[in-house]
């Protein structure tokens, strides 16, 4: 059932931080962590494919002939995000891909004068050409944070290669005009981190604090969620990816138009421009204490012209849903194959 949340921010503007959150994720790093979760050996037996310019770092779980399920992470984390999301699926009977995206894990550029461009019709594009490595014709897409919006172009611009959509936060495609326009005061306090980027400096102090910086943005985004160390450790493995900081800055000096893309993705990025609507099958989910900024469920369930339903997932949920909540985002992946 849809319940209205209080933000109301551009919607591609997600991610952290006030003055009072900053105070509360510090005090948040003396809690008591609970004990992390087992990780099947399968998210330690990475396969590896060639796909587009990338040859992806990803985890395969269940029967081949199931119905595929594309499960897409964001920043900063990795596929460690679905750990307890995957065997859930595979257990039903789905075929689960949990690919690291561009600039994270084993994922690599297959050649050296490739671009490391961030920008989000890139994503995207990634995201087919790896269904395309891999022979699937169709899936589920389902993600959060980048993920979630990389999922949601692959269902706007191809919707004869998605199934269905899980996208936690719901519509997040957005354009480099849209981003220049200024949001109040307190909203752009919370983009911190996005200017920091900008600027060399941010760069700089990215590239020698990755791991704290990153420590930083889990805390923040997710007030209630006392994560022990073995499990930010797991997966800040995958930060040591060598073009991990030149992904990260492009991609959100990109949003700001302080980077160009590259020339191939532009008539993509117009398509994306306007706004495409979602026509597939979808569900919509947020965490009730989500500390990144997320747009109103109402702004943007008109964007989903299928049969569509929205999720908020009580009990301290924040901004990794899928982590936090593994049981409630496979539930979602299961019921959206059935719409």
């Amino acid at each position: 059932m849809s319940k209205d949340l209080t933000e109301d921010n551009d919607p591609n503007r997600r991610h952290v931080l006030g003055a009072t959150t900053l105070a509360l994720a510090f005090a948040a790093f003396a809690g008591q962590a609970r004990a992390a979760a087992p990780v099947p050996a399968a998210f330690d037996a990475l396969k590896q494919i060639n796909a587009g310019v990338l040859d992806i770092g990803y985890v395969e779980m269940g029967p081949k002939d199931g119905a595929a399920v594309l499960l897409l992470h964001g920043w900063p984390y990795d596929i460690h995000a679905f750990a307890e999301v995957a065997p859930r699926l595979a257990a039903a009977g789905h075929r689960v891909i949990v690919p690291h995206l561009r600039g994270h894990g084993t994922t690599r550029f297959r050649a050296t004068e490739t671009p490391r461009n961030g920008q989000q019709a890139a994503l995207a594009m990634d995201g087919i050409a790896l269904l395309d490595a891999l022979g699937i014709s169709r899936a589920i897409v389902a993600g959060f944070d980048w993920g979630a919006r990389t999922a949601d172009i692959m269902a706007a611009l191809w919707p004869e290669r998605c199934k269905a959509l899980v996208s936690v936060s719901g519509y997040l495609i957005g354009s480099q005009k849209a981003n220049a326009a200024p949001l109040p005061p307190g909203a752009e306090l919370q983009w911190w981190y996005q200017f920091y980027f900008a600027t060399e400096r941010g760069r700089a102090g990215y590239a020698a604090n990755t791991e704290a910086f990153n420590r930083l943005i889990w805390t923040l985004a997710s007030p209630k969620w006392t994560f022990d160390d073995a499990t930010f450790a797991r997966t800040a493995k995958s930060f040591a990816n060598p073009d991990h900081v030149d992904i990260v800055i492009h991609n959100y000096r990109w949003r700001l138009g302080l980077a160009q893309g590259e020339a191939k993705y532009d008539d993509l990025e117009v398509k994306l421009a306007a706004g495409p609507p979602i026509t597939i099958p979808a569900i919509t989910m947020e965490g009730d204490a989500n500390g990144a900024p997320h747009p109103d469920p109402a702004g943007y369930a008109k964007k989903f012209t299928g049969k569509y339903a929205h999720r908020l997932i009580t009990g301290g949920i924040g901004h990794n849903l899928p982590q936090e909540a593994p049981a409630a985002f496979a539930q979602a992946v299961i019921d959206v194959d059935r719409f």
